[in-house]
């Protein structure tokens, strides 16, 4: 193997797929990069198993080939390299330079046979196109709502419900919950795919500003991405989702209208009077008034604070865990939010103003707790 490339380019290159080297793994292979060259076209690839990551650069071919690089070693040669031409030749059966203008380093390779075939869909895969913004701006309104616990895969991800009409992504940890729809996002009938939360978050860091489209190709265990030069390769969440449709509240008749901001600023300072293990704040709701309130009465700590508002509704005391207030208030980008409540027992939805939802096509649902 033998090219040229600017040591910018193959830098770029390499860091698009270095999210998806593992931080251990028992498989010394999958801790270097994948180099696979033909014609002009370099392809570079990096696994943990769970998600590859490829993309492609065209560079200056001398001699094909194909090459397991160090993953650590290369990608801090080149982040010392100011951009310059750089040349990549095999130099043995086991070794390879990377020569700059000034000098060269020697570094070794590995059979690239070792490197293990990347799970791709079947027949009977299905195919959506997505702007790239709408993919973007789904993840970023969902995947903070998803469980961090490990062992419960189904709530540690999105879920992807494509209808005909659109496309709506849901994460929930089973406190709250959060839907957000994306109208731009059809397909010719039902599909659904789950997908994991640390390949949410790779997927969204990866997507460039340039990107328009990603198309996603899909059956019941993989979802392959593909968007300019570069592919991501998921391996799905296999299961059920729960019916998220079945817990959204229809009939919460007790309606606050208040500034976002205003209620995620009192929330966050009458929080810091809140029981440290627990989280728990107090909602009072009458007439034109909200007061929030915390006790932690272990440390003889308290606050409250009263603002104005609009609410219609029956007077009424219910308990939040402040973490989840401040989380969906925090994501939401509206400047006016509605929260609907039936009682102080059941979960409240949380959405934007009815002037601004035709914008902000992303609602929540919030679980209460006891309070006294």
């Amino acid at each position: 193997m033998k090219f040229s490339v600017s040591s910018a380019d193959l830098l770029k290159g390499i860091l698009t797929v270095q999210k998806a080297i593992p931080a251990k793994t028992t498989e010394a292979i999958l801790e270097d990069y994948l180099l696979v060259l033909k014609g002009n076209v370099l392809e570079l690839t990096a696994s943990d198993m769970e998600i590859t990551l490829k993309t492609e650069l065209e560079v200056a071919t001398e001699e094909e080939g194909r090459i397991a690089v160090p993953a650590r070693q290369m990608t801090d040669l080149l982040k010392e390299l100011p951009d310059q031409p750089l040349t990549i030749s095999t130099l043995s059966e086991n070794s390879f330079s990377c020569a700059w203008a000034s000098g060269e380093s020697t570094l070794p390779f590995f059979n690239p046979d070792d490197y293990p075939q990347i799970p791709g869909t079947g027949a009977e895969a299905v195919t959506v196109e997505v702007p790239a913004q709408s993919l973007v701006d789904g993840i970023s309104n969902t995947v903070y709502a998803s469980s961090d616990e490990e062992n419960r895969p189904i709530m540690n991800s999105i879920f992807f419900d494509i209808k005909a009409d659109a496309t709506t992504l849901v994460a929930s940890d089973l406190q709250k919950l959060i839907c957000y729809t994306a109208d731009d996002v059809k397909a010719a009938g039902d599909a659904s795919f789950i997908l994991n939360k640390r390949h949410a978050n790779v997927l969204k860091a990866i997507l460039g500003k340039t990107e328009e489209t990603v198309s996603i190709t899909f059956d019941d265990k993989v979802a392959v991405f593909r968007f300019g030069q570069t592919t991501m390769v998921s391996c799905l969440v296999v299961g059920k989702y729960p019916d998220y449709r079945t817990i959204i509240p229809k009939n919460n008749s007790n309606v606050l209208k208040i500034n976002r901001v205003q209620l995620l600023n009192t929330v966050r300072r009458i929080a810091v009077c809140s029981p440290k293990a627990s989280n728990h704040i107090k909602f009072e709701l009458t007439a034109g008034s909200l007061e929030v309130s915390a006790q932690d009465v272990g440390f003889e700590i308290a606050a409250h604070e009263k603002i104005a508002c609009q609410y219609d509704g029956e007077d009424l005391v219910i308990g939040f865990k402040s973490t989840h207030i401040i989380e969906i208030l925090s994501n939401l980008s509206c400047d006016e939010i509605v929260m609907r409540f039936a009682d102080k027992r059941r979960s409240a939805l949380l959405l934007p103003s009815e002037e601004e939802a035709a914008q902000v096509k992303v609602f929540g649902i919030v679980m209460p707790i006891m309070v006294r």
